[in-house]
């Protein structure tokens, strides 16, 4: 017999518990995708639309966060600046996280649902990990993975090294379709491949103010690399703001140098825009971007997913084709969106004008569609949960299906072959007092040091390099 869940709303279709809340550990290696992940979770909880009655009212989960030791690893600003909370929140290895899930199933407090917001290989070694700590429990947790964005790139790479999660969200039918002609195309199960949408998205639909008219930049780490691509970004913003001085221009950037995204950015804008003389009307923006969408009556990108969250809201979105349309900018993902457009086009005060089954395609389309996007997930998160026992993990990628590939992905996380911690990987008990605070100073620079190489040695060396 299933677990019984009390409270619960009525769409999961569960019967009753004593504890109402679902226990849900979430683990991320990013600032971006913390965001992502502890969302997603909330959604796996919220009340279903149109029911209104106390039997079916939302629950909050009991959220544990987990943030993955690494280069990314997000920084009290940048978790602040997502506004995400939990219940409790620390950074482990992925050993240690191992440890706690497995712990917390033995104390009797099992984790009913894991959600991996990583990148592939991190999600790899966690479903690995995963399935050597919990093989022969008669119970696991319901396994949920996806991506935070855009999914422009390494599409069959991403997909493959996520299988063997029981879900892996897709955020819209364009994007589940993709998926499953992936796993298919390996002769892998694609079951597990569940449309929903991007957790994110919300906040008022956009109404033009008079008097207000405010153009946004949303810049990317890493999209486009180059120094001389992202100057030029720079320079027709800056252009911009001079043609059009009545007209505020927001530079919106992802984080303050020496602080690391997913993706590395070794040539920060606010760097670049030191000795340019800045217009009156030109300005630095950092913070949440839906507060910064709430003022926004035009988004550039060249391709961030911050053009989804502006679409969903029905604010003026353009993806810049100045650099081409190209696979490594992304912003090929927006063809046939009618958003494609140059900056000499926004110069002359074009505002595209999406196309609205392109944005349904897409998951995000204005109104009620989005506020059912996740009913799928749900029932299928309910009927897991409801199941008498979960078949073990079985990751595509095995021994005998990738033998020269997996194990350096499961070593990179300290993890052997079979997906049990490598010796010494997980310490038996956490270091405090003054050696805790030496430890954490020694990593801190350490990490100092890494971003030093990122974003001013490494440059240096490649331009020697090119004399």
């Amino acid at each position: 017999m299933g677990r019984e869940y009390a409270g619960l709303p009525s769409f999961y279709g569960v019967p009753s518990r004593t504890d109402s809340r679902l226990r849900i550990a979430v683990l991320a290696d990013s600032d971006t995708r913390w965001k992502w992940g502890a969302l997603t979770a909330r959604r796996l909880a919220e009340q279903a639309p149109g029911t209104d009655s106390a039997a079916t009212a939302p629950l909050a989960p009991e959220l544990d966060g987990f943030l993955l030791r690494g280069r990314a690893t997000p920084t009290p600003r940048q978790l602040a600046e997502v506004g995400v909370a939990a219940d409790a929140l620390r950074e482990v290895t992925m050993a240690q996280f191992l440890d706690a899930v497995a712990k917390s199933g033995s104390a009797g407090a099992a984790y009913d649902v894991i959600v991996l917001a990583l990148v592939g290989g991190a999600a790899q070694a966690a479903l690995h990990g995963l399935a050597a700590r919990l093989r022969g429990r008669s119970r696991r947790p319901v396994i949920v993975t996806g991506y935070v964005g855009v999914v422009y790139e390494k599409l069959a790479d991403g997909l493959l090294l996520r299988h063997g999660a029981d879900i892996v969200l897709a955020n819209s039918r364009h994007d589940a379709a993709r998926f499953r002609a992936v796993y298919e195309g390996v002769g892998a199960d694609a079951s597990a491949v569940t449309e929903a949408a991007l957790p994110f998205l919300g906040g008022a639909a956009y109404t033009a103010e008079p008097g207000r008219d405010t153009v946004v930049f949303a810049a990317q780490p890493s999209v486009p690399e180059s120094r001389a691509d992202r100057r030029y970004l720079l320079d027709r913003l800056v252009g911009h703001a001079r043609l059009h001085p009545e007209r505020e221009v927001v530079l919106k950037l992802r984080s303050k140098p020496g602080e690391h995204t997913t993706h590395i950015e070794e040539h920060p804008f606010q760097k670049l825009a030191k000795g340019i003389d800045l217009p009156p009307n030109f300005s630095l923006a950092y913070g949440n971007m839906g507060g910064i969408l709430d003022r926004a009556d035009l988004l550039v990108t060249v391709s961030s997913t911050a053009a989804l969250e502006s679409l969903h809201r029905s604010v003026p979105t353009a993806v810049l084709t100045d650099l081409g349309v190209r696979e490594v900018l992304g912003n090929h993902h927006f063809l046939g969106s009618g958003c494609l457009a140059s900056w000499d086009r926004l110069d002359a005060g074009h505002r595209p004008v999406p196309d609205p089954e392109w944005l349904a395609a897409q998951g995000v389309a204005p109104g009620d569609a989005y506020h059912r996007a996740f009913d799928q997930v749900r029932s299928r998160v309910a009927e897991l949960l409801a199941a008498a026992s979960l078949p073990p993990i079985a990751p595509y990628y095995t021994a005998a299906t990738a033998p020269g590939y997996l194990p350096g992905i499961l070593a990179r996380h300290h993890l052997a072959p079979d997906g049990t911690p490598l010796p010494g990987a997980a310490p038996a008990t956490e270091r405090t007092g003054l050696r805790r605070v030496i430890r954490d100073a020694v990593r801190d620079a350490a990490r100092g040091a890494y971003r030093h190489g990122v974003q001013r040695v490494a440059p240096v060396i490649r331009r020697m390099g090119e004399l």
